[in-house]
């Protein structure tokens, strides 16, 4: 019965470099790149996620670093893994995690910087759902138009 107890406690393990490596799903996880490991394991599984400039599976073993390249939504992010850890820790815990490459760094900054100085997609409608006044004309229009050709 010990042996069980000792293995459930081996497997419940938190930080640390485990010798044997992390699953990347449960790591994407815990570094709080994704909300769940589904999103995780279906990220990976659509080919958004490479290790070593590889594509990986998310069965696939992680070892301290290794380069992580992955895509998040509109973002691309590419971090060096800095730890290992079974459990979803706090925000500060996950960053320990990871840390992010300057040309990562650069580039997410270049496209928040880009997002932010683009002009406001409805500025450029410049004529929307008439307002009640223009309605009566228009039905004012109509009526008159009507008896002119009858």
């Amino acid at each position: 019965m010990s042996s069980q107890n000792d293995k459930s406690k081996s497997a419940g393990k938190g930080q640390g470099g485990a010798a044997s490596g992390l699953r990347l799903d449960k790591w994407l996880w815990a570094a709080r790149f994704f909300k769940t490991r589904a999103l995780a394991a279906e990220e990976i599984g659509h080919g958004r996620v490479q290790i070593n400039g590889q594509v990986a599976k998310a069965s696939r073993e992680m070892k301290i670093g290794d380069l992580v390249r992955l895509r998040q939504g509109e973002h691309s992010r590419e971090v060096w893994v800095r730890g290992l850890s079974h459990i979803r820790g706090p925000a500060p815990q996950a960053q320990a995690l990871y840390e992010e490459t300057p040309e990562s760094q650069a580039v997410r900054e270049r496209a928040i910087e880009q997002r932010r100085l683009a002009p406001e997609p409805a500025q450029s409608i410049t004529q929307g759902r008439p307002t009640k006044q223009d309605r009566r004309r228009l039905a004012d229009w109509d009526r008159w138009s009507a008896s002119d050709e009858a």
